[in-house]
């Protein structure tokens, strides 16, 4: 089975820089005027899933809770801290997560529509 996360957004190209200049996704595809949409797939080459952000004339209400947060687990303890880097130098917002778990074993980044994502510790 493979795995998409698909939401609406205000302007596909703060996220696209953010979720591959931060997070270190890559842009798998995109498309444009497909039924009013336009879009992009962000994800890992070779993985069983990916992210799907679309655009439309629409107006978007966004309502992220506190608990809606994709969680990323690096590999390495560098890996995790050259995102934390990346993120700071392109002045993301950190967040105290709701969680004391993520917290505790992570940090919680703010992608340009205000949603959460947790970056995990890695495994010891």
């Amino acid at each position: 089975m493979q795995f998409r996360y698909a939401r609406h957004s205000r302007e596909l190209a703060p996220l696209i820089d953010f979720y591959t200049k931060v997070l270190g996704l890559s842009l798998l595809g995109r498309f444009e005027g497909h039924a009013g949409y336009n879009g992009v797939f962000l994800g890992l080459p070779g993985c069983d899933w990916h992210i799907e952000f679309t655009e439309s004339g629409e107006e978007v209400e966004h309502h992220p809770g506190p608990d809606d947060l994709p969680v990323f687990y690096p590999q390495t303890k560098e890996e995790r801290e050259a995102v934390k880097k990346r993120a700071r130098s392109r002045g993301a917002k950190f967040a105290v997560s709701k969680n004391p778990y993520w917290q505790k074993n992570g940090f919680e980044i703010r992608d340009p529509d205000g949603y959460g994502i947790v970056i995990a510790r890695p495994p010891e």
